[in-house]
């Protein structure tokens, strides 16, 4: 068997330009070598499909298909005629063999998986750490920028264990529990009631067997997140070796071309352990709380007053330690991040647990006159969490700032680089609804229908700061349905507007429809609301930063709910407090259902996921590089897989390929060019339509897709066409300018293909939007160009000069329209 290396590819290319130098028409005949006739040299067009997914059969064009390679969750497949091209090559000569890259089952599945929108908070958190501003790798800003998004993360992990907390500790075991009146008619309680001298009726072990459900919930998340980690972050990348462009600025590359970009085993493992033993210890916080109030009030024993103080020492030990592990946890992208943990790291949660049974052993230690009445002390931590949140939010847009100055000044940049606080911000107000609506109707639920809180009601009720944040929820509403009617009258005023230029698009000799026209209209200027998001981001976020301080105050100063706390104002004053006191109550409860009914809907309804799904899909394409227990990163699966599929492919059969992609796929399939070394990158061109990758991405991400990053990459390939409509609510021009003819950017398309009947066209033709590109003329035209540009051998790349970018001001102004 013959076992020398195979050919490298820059080799091999430098023979084929040697040969075909040697073929020029000037060489003299005698000169040449006899030549033996070439292989036919294959080319391969690889599509993605983007948002909601669809079959390989519908990619394809074809109910026959293969698969090539893959498994169920992810596959490449091609049509049946077409599964064995690579040796018939003769067989497909001016024409690619079509594969298709099918990833939607790394998204979607059965309506269980609706509740992975529980986790929204996490996912939203995690999302703020990637949209820093396109500052220098190197400036000291970074690093802090980051920490504060860790810490923010954590703060969000101890709010759900305090949440957990609340529900089964203090309204179920302390204050339900501990009350005759609330147990009676709830006989799965009648066991706990301190009125039948039960073993487990006191106090302090009925909180140490409650806490079995935060701990229970915890470890749920903890478990789920090393399931994930194993299939995702710790599925080790292709190896490749990685390529250098010459003709790329170092301030023109981005993270993403780094080998360990989606590969953060060690990341992911050592946020998992810091997370599991915050929350562990936030449970053990709350009994220890309750027991040093039962040892006071009672006179308490020396033995338990010195044991519970050397627990206490036990658990800011413990915390200290997790915070250093937090504070010392940053994403090693040069490199995939392969190692493992000290076993300090990996014992923390283990060490957690041994000391949450220590005190729940202390706390049902038997403690003669304990009983439970009141609120369960502790309760004001959740005005802490809140206030320490609201820190590190304004320290996080300090930061930014710092950043955004450095950065290059990018006036399409959202918020002008704040996007990451405001998210952050938001992250933390959906785990306060969350989190109190939780426990607002479960407190209703326990106390029979009365309010708690109020002075018939049997039990006190959750902490006085969810009541706070609850009445506020109106207000916010209010303005965001504000920012809403504005939205609508700017549709109505670009609609109006548009009216005026839609009939010149088509032909002139067709009959006028002002009912046609208007519906055009407004599919282009609703469908142009994605660009006026940043401003109900800013808006919410604002709102919320202003009504969640004056809440804390409210809660802080009176002690009291909104009702009973302005019993004393004026009537009009005292009805509004307690208006929007139940119904924020209800709000809230309602806002944790309709979370899950969305979810459900999206994943079961095919339509709903298209407009549903693109926010969840951007939220999942990042890694888990703040919080641990978000939603795991489907592109850490995807990427790797297209990489390998191209480079191999290459390698194999010396050819060339064209990179199609839609929506979403055009993401991936960005993302998984910058993964390929310099050779290959150079062979491939890339085909994206529907694409939001500088709409979404690079806007809210601007240090990963802002326009050097693009630009860049467009300089190391082959070439790259991006086709876009003014209808497409998602998709969107990649705004760079091209000299030398070299276009990006091929629209505005125009949609609908036709504007009333014709001959050809006896029906209205649809408006397609974000949908359907392979449907006009254009999308054939374009791809026809790629394809013809798929010559034998590696195309001299572009100098710098050949692509800059564009004015962000543009309209894609480079690209001709096909109207």
């Amino acid at each position: 068997m013959d076992t020398a290396e195979p050919t490298p590819p820059a080799a091999r290319a430098a023979a084929q330009d040697e040969q075909r130098a040697k073929d020029a028409p000037d060489a003299h005949p005698a000169a040449l070598p006899p030549q033996r006739p070439q292989p036919p040299q294959l080319s391969l067009e690889l599509l993605v499909h983007g948002v909601g997914g669809t079959t390989a059969q519908e990619m394809l064009g074809d109910p026959r298909v293969q698969l090539i390679t893959g498994d169920d969750t992810a596959a490449c497949y091609r049509r049946t005629d077409d599964a064995d091209a690579e040796e018939r090559p003769a067989d497909h000569q001016g024409e690619p063999v079509r594969e298709a890259y099918c990833w939607s089952n790394l998204t979607s599945g059965n309506g269980a998986r609706a509740l992975w929108l529980i986790l929204l908070p996490f996912m939203v958190a995690n999302l703020a750490h990637w949209m820093r501003p396109a500052a220098p790798a190197d400036h000291p800003a970074q690093r802090i920028y980051d920490l504060l998004v860790r810490l923010l993360a954590l703060t969000l992990t101890v709010l759900l264990a305090a949440a957990a907390c609340e529900v089964a500790l203090d309204l179920t075991a302390w204050q339900c529990a501990g009350t005759t009146v609330c147990v009676t008619g709830k006989s799965w309680l009648g066991w706990l009631d301190p009125g039948n001298s039960g073993w487990w009726s006191t106090p302090g072990r009925r909180l140490a067997l409650a806490s079995l459900v935060p701990l229970l919930v915890i470890g749920f998340l903890s478990w789920l997140s090393h399931r994930t980690w194993s299939a995702y972050e710790s599925a080790s990348p292709p190896p490749r070796e990685p390529g250098s462009s010459r003709f790329t600025p170092h301030e023109e590359r981005t993270a993403l071309s780094l080998e360990g970009f989606w590969y953060g085993r060690r990341l992911v493992a050592r946020l998992r352990a810091a997370h599991t033993t915050a929350g562990v210890l936030t449970i053990a916080a709350v009994l220890l709380a309750a027991g040093a109030k039962a040892d006071g009030h009672t006179g308490g024993d020396t033995v338990l007053g010195v044991t519970g103080r050397a627990l206490a020492a036990l658990v800011i030990l413990l915390a200290a330690a997790t915070l250093v592990v937090v504070w010392r946890t940053a994403r090693s992208e040069a490199a995939p991040d392969d190692q493992s943990d000290r076993l300090v790291v990996r014992a923390l949660p283990y060490a957690a647990v041994g000391v949450l049974a220590l005190i729940a052993v202390h706390s049902g230690w038997a403690r003669p006159g304990a009983r439970s009445h009141g609120p369960l002390p502790g309760a004001a931590a959740f005005g802490g969490i809140a206030v320490l949140q609201g820190v590190l939010v304004l320290a996080l847009a300090v930061t930014a700032c710092v950043l955004q100055r450095a950065a290059r000044n990018d006036p399409r940049t959202a918020l002008r680089g704040m996007g990451g606080p405001a998210v952050a911000l938001l992250a933390c107000a959906v785990g306060g609804v969350l989190s109190g609506g939780v426990a607002q109707r479960f407190a209703d639920w326990m106390d029979g229908g009365a309010t708690p809180g109020q002075a018939h009601a049997p039990i006190p009720g959750p902490p006085v700061l969810l009541s706070w944040q609850a009445s506020v929820i109106p207000a916010l509403l209010l303005v965001v349905a504000v920012v809403v009617m504005l939205a609508a009258v700017r549709v109505v005023i670009v609609r109006r507007r548009v009216e005026k230029d839609v009939p010149g698009l088509y032909d002139p000799r067709e009959h006028p429809d002002a009912r046609r026209t208007k519906r055009i209209a407004g599919t282009i200027a609703r469908a142009g609301l994605t660009d006026a998001s940043p401003v109900l981001v800013a808006a919410t976020a604002a709102v919320t930063l202003v009504l969640g301080a004056g809440a804390v105050a409210g809660a802080w100063l009176t002690d009291r709910a909104p009702g009973r706390a302005t019993a004393g104002a004026p009537p009009v004053v005292h009805a509004a407090a307690e208006t929007a006191e139940s119904l924020g109550s209800w709000l809230m409860s309602a806002g944790v259902i309709l979370l899950i009914a969305m979810g459900r809907r999206a994943y079961r309804d095919h339509s709903a996921r298209r407009t549903i799904g693109i926010l969840w899909d951007v939220g999942t394409f990042w890694p888990r590089a703040a919080h641990p227990f978000a939603p795991p990163c489907y592109a850490e699966r995807a990427v790797p897989d297209l990489t390998w599929r191209m480079a191999t492919w290459t390698e194999r059969f010396d050819g060339r390929l064209v990179l199609s992609g839609h929506s979403q796929g055009s993401v991936l399939a960005a993302a998984a060019v910058w993964q390929l070394d310099l050779v290959t990158r150079s062979r491939v061109a890339l085909l994206t339509y529907g694409s939001p990758l500088e709409r979404l991405y690079g806007r809210w991400f601007p240090a990963f897709f802002g326009p050097p990053a693009l630009t860049g990459l467009h300089r190391e390939m082959d070439d790259w066409r991006n086709l876009w409509r003014f209808t497409d609510p998602i998709g969107g021009p990649i705004r760079l300018t091209c000299e030398g003819g070299r276009r990006i950017d091929e629209g505005p398309l125009r949609d609908p293909l036709a504007f009333g009947r014709t001959l050809r066209n006896p029906l209205p033709a649809q408006i397609l939007g974000h949908g359907d590109y392979q449907a006009d003329p254009v999308f054939d035209a374009v791809r026809a160009e790629l394809i013809a540009r798929l010559a034998p051998g590696v195309p001299a790349q572009p100098g710098p000069a050949d692509v800059a970018p564009a004015d962000p001001a543009g309209q894609g102004s480079s690209g001709r329209s096909s109207a």
